[in-house]
């Protein structure tokens, strides 16, 4: 009987790490750490722990993309109204 899948329990399974990671060259943490961040950042994985840090009401989910929504169409406006001269 043939099984394609690794054996969890076998010493030499490949094992296949999930998630950021980031080398540190020449022992400088402060500089894999601010790359570290820099990532995080990236990939939002700071957003959404806040977001999921707390049970929020669909309904004030809702407010708040709507709220977002309408700010972004308000900073456009102001982009293109800049932009045009008469």
């Amino acid at each position: 009987m043939s099984n394609n899948r690794t054996n969890r329990f076998e010493k030499n399974a490949a094992i296949q790490v999930q998630g950021l990671s980031v080398e540190v060259r020449n022992g400088d943490i402060n500089k894999a750490l601010r790359r570290f961040k820099k990532k995080i950042q990236e990939d939002g994985l700071m957003q959404r722990l806040r977001e999921k840090e707390y049970y929020e009401k669909p309904t004030s989910i809702r407010k708040r993309a709507k709220a977002a929504a309408r700010s972004r169409h308000l900073k456009s406006l102001n982009k293109t109204a800049d932009t045009k001269t008469y």
